[in-house]
């Protein structure tokens, strides 16, 4: 058979006509094995390290506090089950600037089933006999035969019992405050501090603040717990609602797709106005409000955000913000009309093409499922690793000492020459640590557990572009649809993607997930150098993270479309990215015009079903309306389930809207291809649709009034831009 005779393409390419070209390749081989190799390897061993993980960690130090023996309270099937609280002997300690260095107080720390609710010293409950059963309550064990001064020098009960209450399953103060901004604990402004000292409540202040700097972030988590508890339910239904209307805008872009499309357009632009409306209403209901004059500044942050509702400068950033957001979005609708009518046709053909291929709006949900699994196993395995350290005791001492902060072993402490040398000190659990080989490579156990996150992650997120580029490009190359196309297209390009592209897509992911993860390094880099004034390095690493985060932004760009051609034509990563990457660039223009205007308009449509979702949820929980009063939960927060929503709206919008703008892409490039493989004649037909003849038609007009085209030596134009027969 003689050798077949090249063609040349639009731009001059040598190309040759392949007859037996009818899509996806089914014939073809394993590609990138070296990655495919090693993304196996790094599985196992990160399946080891979340054994290893799991073997050494104990979750229980995180739920639970630790007394000074390193036990922990209210634990259950231990004798420590009905002590749920943690008491400090002494909570002035506290005030001690080491508790912001090492994140314990230097008192004696025990579990207690209920903190202590009236004042009482030890001099004076001593002599009572009910009221010193009371107070061994608070005490260690072997109070018998032992005076006051033997008690309180051992270190066995504390010189004094304030009323408490129970935070964060510690026993705090109940510190109050009269009108005048006079301190009270128990309603006293004064106590004895049993030691024979009349203070004021005002000294407990500084060792209660010290005291909860560990866990004031965790008083806001709780509060935000709390209210997902009594909103769950709420919230599904509000994600089931944005599921719904997702679903339902997509069937409707199927049957429906231009007249949805500008509907769309005029209800983003009408949302984005109410937006504005509202705002500015609630901007100048606030002009008589006492203090709502006051600027974000001055505010500083809040953990009840609820207040920053409350400032009308709030409420102006707002305004600004969406009317911004709509000035920019009519300005594109007034200068991309023209393309926009051409992205609607191509937005027609992709509804066409998802129906025939209807499983892949479904596909979604199972790289859903699979990214949840990489989550939990990844947040599992980091909590099970930084909970693997082992409690480390230190010194505490209340005099001057050699030995203090240093660590100890509270088991032979009390004959130990440091408590010889210092005999007021006390051996206290202060953190958990490790001295061991696996605790000092702990940190790059966890930066490995990251790194594998972002990798899994990158992995499934491929998978499910090649699985769908697959799948509509055995449509688009199908000259008799649906004939000419597999039985079922979803699980047959599943099923290549698994069998022979494992290491392609593992090549892709991995390099997204180094420059992720270089990423991440600079933010943190960033946080630890934010204290600094170093204009210099400030300026330099605001570069770099703009930089990887372009660079980032490329990657995928590239990775995508390298799956499409992996999909279509079975080649390794790098050679299928160069194809895509060049058949692209010699399509510049085509690309804003078809590819780039779709995405917008896509957008656009996720950017309402949020807003829709959005606004009905703030509504409900804001109790605004008076139907939904009594029906709305009583919440902390009212915005963390609308937070939630929105976030979980937009998510299920686009897992919806992800196959809309992957069966662009696809048919985007396969038509490409089409165009300098083909020319449309008998002898090299053209496999695009008629309807995608006509789109060319519309974009080489546009293209013609906008830049003319030079025509290639090699080939004459109207040969290309012929469409129809």
């Amino acid at each position: 058979m003689p050798e077949q005779q090249p063609y040349y393409g639009k731009n001059g390419e040598p190309k040759k006509y392949d007859p037996t070209f009818k899509g996806p390749i089914y014939n073809r081989g394993c590609t990138d094995i070296v990655c495919c190799i090693l993304f196996i390897i790094c599985i196992l061993g990160y399946v080891a390290v979340g054994i290893l993980a799991w073997s050494q960690g104990d979750p229980r130090k995180v739920i639970y506090p630790t007394d000074s023996r390193g036990q922990f309270c209210g634990q259950a099937g231990t004798p420590l089950e009905t002590k749920p609280l943690l008491f400090y002997f002494n909570i002035m300690k506290c005030a001690s600037p080491m508790v912001l260095l090492e994140f314990q107080c230097p008192t004696t720390q025990m579990c207690v089933e209920k903190c202590p609710d009236k004042f009482m010293t030890l001099l004076k409950a001593y002599t009572n006999k009910e009221d010193f059963k009371y107070y061994k309550n608070f005490c260690k064990e072997g109070l018998e035969g032992l005076t006051v001064t033997q008690i309180l020098s051992s270190g066995l009960c504390p010189a004094m019992l304030t009323p408490s209450k129970p935070f964060t399953r510690r026993c705090f103060p109940a510190l109050g405050q009269k009108k005048g901004g006079e301190i009270t604990v128990g309603n006293n402004s004064k106590f004895d501090d049993g030691e024979g000292n009349i203070r004021d409540a005002k000294d407990l202040v500084a060792g209660v603040k010290n005291a909860t700097v560990v866990i004031e972030a965790r008083q806001v988590a709780m509060k935000i717990f709390e209210d997902y508890t009594q909103s769950w339910y709420w919230i599904l239904i509000g994600l089931v609602i944005a599921m719904l209307i997702s679903l339902l805008f997509i069937v409707l872009l199927r049957f429906l797709a231009g007249i949805m499309v500008w509907v769309m357009i005029v209800m983003v632009i009408l949302v984005i106005g109410y937006g504005i409306f509202h705002c500015s209403m609630e901007y100048v209901s606030l002009k008589s409000e006492a203090g709502s004059n006051v600027t974000l500044k001055d505010l500083g942050f809040q953990t009840d955000f609820s207040v920053y509702l409350h400032i009308r400068q709030t409420w102006l950033a707002f305004i600004i913000i969406l009317a911004i957001v709509e000035v920019v979005i009519i300005l594109l609708l007034i200068f991309l009309r023209n393309r926009i009518l051409i992205a609607i046709a191509l937005i027609k053909e992709a509804s066409r093409a998802i129906g025939y291929v209807m499983s892949a709006l479904f596909y979604p949900l199972f790289t859903f499922a699979l990214l949840s699994i990489v989550i939990a196993y990844w947040a599992v395995t980091a909590v099970f690793l930084s909970t693997s350290n082992q409690p480390i005791y230190k010194v505490f001492n209340e005099t001057a000492c050699d030995h203090s902060r240093k660590i100890c072993e509270p088991a032979n402490f009390s004959t130990s020459s440091m408590k010889a040398e210092c005999p007021d000190s006390k051996c206290l659990f202060a953190f958990y640590g490790g001295e061991t080989v696996y605790h000092k490579y702990l940190i790059g156990l966890q930066f490995y557990n990251v790194f594998l996150f972002f990798w899994c992650a990158n992995f499934v997120t491929a998978l499910g572009q090649m699985t769908l580029a697959g799948a509509f490009a055995s449509y688009y190359w199908a000259l008799v649809k649906p004939d000419d196309m597999p039985a079922f297209p979803i699980f047959s390009s599943l099923g290549r993607s698994l069998r022979y592209h494992t290491g392609s897509l593992a090549f892709g992911s991995l390099i997204l997930s180094i420059i992720q993860i270089i990423r991440v390094l600079l933010e943190y880099i960033d946080h630890k150098l934010q204290g600094t004034q170093n204009k210099c390095t400030k300026f330099l690493l605001c570069c770099l993270k703009c930089c990887f985060w372009c660079l980032e932004k490329f990657i995928k760009f590239i990775n995508r479309n390298a799956y499409i051609m992996v999909a279509i034509y079975g080649k390794n990563f790098c050679t299928s990215a160069k194809d895509a990457f060049f058949l692209l660039m010699r399509n510049m223009i085509r690309v804003a015009v078809l590819d780039k205007v779709t995405d917008f308009l896509l957008f656009l449509g996720k950017l309402l079903i949020v807003g829709l979702v959005g606004i009905f949820a703030f509504f409900f929980f804001s109790g605004r309306v008076k139907a939904f009063e009594n029906t709305a939960p009583n919440l902390h927060y009212y915005w963390v389930p609308i937070l939630t929503v929105v976030v979980g709206s937009y998510l299920i919008a686009h897992g919806f809207f992800s196959v809309y703008a992957m069966c662009v892409d696809t048919l985007f490039l396969c038509f490409c291809e089409d165009l300098e493989r083909n020319d449309g004649s008998l002898a090299r037909p053209y496999y695009m649709s008629a309807s995608l003849h006509d789109i060319l038609s519309e974009n080489k007009a546009v293209e013609e009034t906008e830049e003319p085209t030079q025509s290639s030596p090699h080939q004459p134009d109207d040969q290309h831009v012929q469409l129809k027969q």
